[in-house]
This record gives structure tokens, sequence and C-alpha cells, in this order.
């Protein structure tokens, strides 16, 4: 049957709460300043919503984890009378001491009166525990489930609350166990707030024993979220501002997730005089589920409060929840889905990531100066996810539609490398293709493989040009650096010479593996790096052009010593092709050495280099035609000079100037 056109002819919309005439709200002004008293309900409420219940060993792995790893103080464990296995449960946790004097368990029993003596025994010789005494208070379920008036229904309960305490005086004058009792208007999301606070009134009376010290616990169910959250605000203010002796009442609040708004409603009801959550880990449920505990508690610790539950291991939580009740978690799913914090847009990552930028420097600040407070401020992610046990590394993952932030991030997170902006659009073209190639994310294994192939940064060859070695010889006699070869002389790596030398001539002698086979390659210039520029047209007849340059210092943790990275935007041969060179060292010279080598490689494509310059050796001269000067003996000169009888006649002839 399709949707229907007027849905208004089968569905009644939800009644106003009748607050008195001139009434202001106080939930809608009000903002949460601590955190509720929690109760988990996930070994009973959210194991009866299990396709396979647990088994008690299971139960008691989870109960472990709630109680000892995570810090619940209050947590429901068992319908004890429901089956046999969950009366052993309950018996278990008691005698073998598996309770923390710190804990409160909570049992559940209708409002039956053959039940309620099974549940009592259930949990003898424990410390303390709250018995959850239920029925269902709605028109619909009075009047259709039950058959009900509203006096048979107050008349019920009340019969049920004197029974228990009966028992429960009885039992704690025998095993000293202390029993709370915490009466459930199960379905009060869809009864008239009066009722319920007449309902909840008889019961107090009947009671008759709660104090401030010891406080009676109202359940306000909404065991359907039939309205929207602010509905049930309205029911929760509504009851806790007519309720008798509110300040001997503890108000609990145990929202469904039927419209999707549990959180909303929960966090909503909590303003509206609400002190105690109840709900299970991940929203496990019956239907759409209880309200996620984790979600609401984590909300609070983003705003500054601390929830007074401990997830600085959410996966280690959400694994062992999951495979307890055997449910999987959506990879978006509020703080404990896999990719919660990712980002795969490239408007996003970008954000992220001068975010990231940004509050290293601020913090960084906080650290050097001792003022100021390390706050968290990153666009997209509201909670530091390091809190939670995770790291950064997922925070942006890169795909064929991310941007260039996504990738840059990667590298600097992998490499410690920050890409200049136009280097960050050039990389990403690269990233963008692969990922088309491979069809599928790309991981950061994957990008910085990418970035070390295009810009050939390995200890082995790589493409067509790879730079084994140099030497740098200063060439210039008026020059301040050493006569002897050096490796590094500039203290500049933000331009390509130094002050200090752009009047020093020097010359670079690189060894390098040209197409497969050793080759040395010279050239002068003021500064290695022209020098460098130079050797390649020489030997190699490649006019490499340089259009951008910059440098950074890597941080030292992670190399072994600190390094700097050149990165330059290079063309070659006037073409309009651009491309970049990357070098990576430990000494400021061979970092722009390398770049300028990387750049060359990256652009070269199949062009023809040219051979190796042919350089005079010379060699032994034949006995018969030496001559008698002892300074020439073993020399053969050029060919197209005479040999020269003595110094002295040679000094003449290259002084004499010519004709």
């Amino acid at each position: 049957m399709p949707m229907l056109a007027d849905p208004s002819t089968k569905y009644l919309p939800y009644p106003a709460v009748n607050f008195p005439e001139g009434y202001v709200r106080q939930w809608p002004t009000r903002r949460a300043t601590a955190p509720p008293t929690w109760l988990s309900t996930d070994l009973r409420d959210g194991n009866q919503a299990l396709v396979n219940p647990m088994n008690n060993t299971t139960k008691l792995e989870l109960f472990r984890l709630l109680a000892n790893k995570i810090g619940f103080k209050q947590i429901e464990i068992a319908y004890p009378s429901a089956s046999e296995s969950d009366y052993k449960f309950c018996r278990s946790l008691v005698e073998n001491n598996e309770i923390p004097d710190d804990v409160t368990i909570q049992i559940m029993t209708p409002c039956r009166l053959d039940l309620i003596p099974q549940s009592v025994a259930s949990v003898a010789g424990a410390r303390e525990v709250i018995v959850l005494l239920y029925n269902a208070v709605s028109p619909v379920f009075r009047e259709v489930v039950f058959r009900n008036s509203k006096e048979k229904t107050i008349e019920l309960v009340l019969n049920a609350v004197r029974l228990l305490k009966k028992l429960t005086e009885e039992e704690e004058a025998r095993s000293g166990t202390r029993y709370r009792l915490n009466y459930c208007l199960e379905t009060f999301s869809q009864a008239e707030p009066e009722f319920s606070v007449e309902l909840a009134n008889r019961v107090f009376e009947e009671w008759g024993k709660a104090t401030p010290d010891d406080k009676i616990i109202f359940d306000l169910a909404a065991t359907v979220e039939a309205a929207p959250c602010n509905h049930y605000a309205d029911m929760v203010e509504y009851f806790s501002t007519h309720v008798n002796h509110r300040d001997c009442v503890e108000l609990s609040i145990h929202p469904h997730n039927d419209r999707g708004t549990a959180v909303a409603a929960a966090e909503l009801a909590l303003l509206a005089g609400g002190e105690r959550i109840e709900g299970c880990l991940l929203g496990n449920g019956e239907r759409t589920g209880n309200v996620d505990l984790i979600t609401l508690a984590l909300n609070l610790y983003s705003q500054g409060i601390s929830p007074n539950l401990d997830f600085s291991n959410l996966a280690e939580v959400v694994e062992v929840v999951c495979r307890c009740n055997e449910m999987a978690v959506p990879v978006r799913y509020p703080y404990a889905g896999s990719l919660v914090f990712t980002a795969f847009a490239g408007t996003h990552q970008d954000a992220i990531k001068k975010g990231l930028d940004a509050q290293q420097k601020r913090w960084a600040t906080v650290d050097r100066t001792g003022e100021g407070t390390k706050y968290w401020a990153m666009p997209y992610v509201p909670l530091d996810p390091k809190d939670l046990g995770f790291g950064y590394e997922n925070l942006i993952r890169v795909s064929s539609q991310s941007g260039k932030a996504g990738a840059a991030h990667v590298i600097k997170e992998a490499m410690q490398l920050d890409l200049p902006k136009k280097m960050q659009v050039s990389f990403y073209k690269v990233v963008q293709a692969e990922s088309e190639r491979l069809g599928k994310e790309m991981t950061r294994i994957l990008i910085t493989d990418a970035f070390k192939r295009t810009y050939h940064i390995s200890a082995q060859p790589m493409g067509r040009l790879h730079l084994h070695s140099f030497r740098i010889f200063p060439l210039s006699p008026n020059s301040k650096q050493p006569s002897s070869p050096v490796s590094d002389y500039s203290d500049d790596p933000l331009t390509l010479t130094s002050e200090e030398d752009q009047e020093s001539l020097v010359r670079f002698e690189g060894e390098l593996t040209v197409d497969g086979k050793s080759r040395t390659i010279r050239g002068d210039g003021k500064g290695a790096a022209l020098a460098t520029i130079n050797a390649l047209s020489c030997d190699l007849g490649l006019q490499l052009t340089i259009h951008e340059f910059s440098s950074q210092s890597v941080n030292p943790d992670s190399y072994p010593q600190q390094k700097t990275a050149t990165y330059l935007e290079a063309s070659i041969d006037g073409s309009e092709s651009h491309t970049w060179g990357v070098g990576i060292s430990s000494e400021v010279v061979t970092s722009k050495c390398r770049a300028i080598i990387s750049a060359a490689n990256a652009i070269v494509g199949d062009r023809v280099l040219s051979s190796p310059r042919k350089v005079f050796t010379p060699r032994p001269v034949p006995a018969s035609k030496r001559v008698t000067e002892s300074w020439l003996h073993g020399v053969m000169l050029r060919a197209g000079h005479d040999i020269l009888p003595t110094p002295e006649k040679e000094r003449r002839e290259l002084l004499t100037p010519p004709i």
C-alpha cells in the first residue's frame, strides 16, 4: 500500500503539555554544567534486544568492561525472574565478589507479585541494589494491553510496592543488602502527564522512606519516542515541577530512538530536570535502540565537562561491545565510527590541515611562554581524537575526489615535509591520476610511495639521473671559503646563494649515474646551486631555469638528525612545462643540489643528453723523444704547440702581447 496523501486521516499528532497559564519553560535557557548519574542497561535492556542473547561468560566480560575500565557506578545486570540464566548471573556476581565496592547494581522486575520474591533473592548479599519496578501507564497499554482503568493501574502498582518494601526490609535485616526503589513509568512518553504525576505521588507515599539522602528514583521512560525531543523535555519539566517532595526524588531519563533523536531528547530532558540517564553503549536496544551513552558522554566532554566515564581507548570499547553483542558500528557513527574523524572532500581537508598547522603554533607558544591554555579549536573536528586513543593520521584520507591539502597533509604527517602551495597542486595531480588508475583510495603508503617516485627520493638510482656524491671547490682567490673541497658553506636555505657567497665563484664536481652509466659533470657559478645548474648545462645540455625556491628544517624527531628539505620549481630548455624537485639532507648545500637533480630528473623526459666532454689526459713520452729538461719528462702537451726549450722562454712568450 502506498503512503497516504493525507496521513492526518490515520495518524494523530502528539498532545500538548498543559502547563499552567503564564508558565515559562525553564529548560530552553539552561545549560549543562555537570554530568548526570549514568546507568548502563547493556546487560539487561541491551541483552534482551539481541538476536542471540549473551551467555554468562560474555556478560561477565562486558560487566568488567563497564565497571572496571569505563567506570560506570550503576549497572543494570539482569531481569532475574525472566530466566534461570539471568538469575544465575546475578548470583555469580554476588558470590564471586565481582561487584566493586563503589558500584551499585540494578535489577528489573514487573509489578507482578509472583516475580518480585525471586528478584529480591537474586541479589541478596550484594552491598547496594536498585530494584526497578515497572508497568506501562499510557492509555493504549492500559486500555488495550492490560484492560485496566487508571484506578486499577494505581492499585496494581501499590500492591507491588508494598510487597517489595516488605521483602527488601527483611533481606536487609538478614544479609545487610541495602535496596532502593526505582519505579519506572513505562510508556511515560505516551501517557498523560497529570496521571504520571498522580501515580508517582502515590508510589512515593507507599514506599514511605525516601529522604534527600536516600531518594526514590522515578524512571520517565520514552519507551516509544512518539514526539519531538522538545515535547519530551516539556513532559519531564512538567513532572519535575509537579511531583511532591522533589528534594527526595531523583528523575531518571530512559529515551529510546524511534524518531532518531534520542540523544537530543536525553540532553533536553536533563535540562528539564532529569538527573540520571539510562542507556546502552553504541545505542543497542529494542527497535531503533536505547540512547547511546558514548555519544552523550563525549558530547559533554567536548564542551569541557568531564562525564566521569573513561573512553580513552574507545577502539577497545567498541571492539568488545560489538563482539559481545554480535553487532557492527556504521563507519560514520558519532565518535565510534571508523571514519567519524575522516575527511575525503578537498575543502574539508584544506580547513583541517590549516587548523592543525595553526593549532600547533598556538600550542607551541603556550609551551614556550607558559602562558595561556592549549584549547582545542579545529575546523570540522569538535574533539581531539588523541583523547580517545586515536591519532591524526585518519583525519585526512585521499581519494580521486580530494584536493591538494589532503595529499600534502599525508606527506607532512608521514615525512614531516611541509610542501609549498604550488607544489601541493602539482603533486595532487600525481595522486589523483594514481587514484583513478588504481580505482581506490590512496593510502598513506601509496601517497608516500608516489611522492618518492615522482621526486626520485631514494638512495638507489631512480630515473635517468642520480647524484651519488659531489665536491665544491672555491675558484676565486679572494673567496672567504677554504681552499679545500667543501660540502656545505651556505647558512641561508631560503635563497639559491647567500649574501656571503654572492662574490664567491665555485666549481661543482658531481658523480652521477646518467642513463645507467657513471659520469662526472662539472660546472661553475656563484654558489653551489648555480654551479650545479651550470654543470647540467655544460655537460648534459640541460638548460634548467629555476622559478620558485624554498626550504624548511625538518623535525629532528622524524630523522636521526636535523635535516633540511629544499623544494624548487623548474623548467628545462625554455619549456612552459614546470616541475618540482625535492632534496633532503643534513647539509643545506646537499639538499639544494639534490633538489636540482631531482627537478632535472623529473622533467628530462626522453631528451638526448650531451656526450661526455673529452678532457686531456697526460701520458708517458717514448724515451727516444724525451727532452733533457727534467720538468717536462713524461708529459705530452696538447697538439698544436711546440715544446718550449726552457721555462724562461715559455714565460717570455706567454707575456709578450700578440701582434
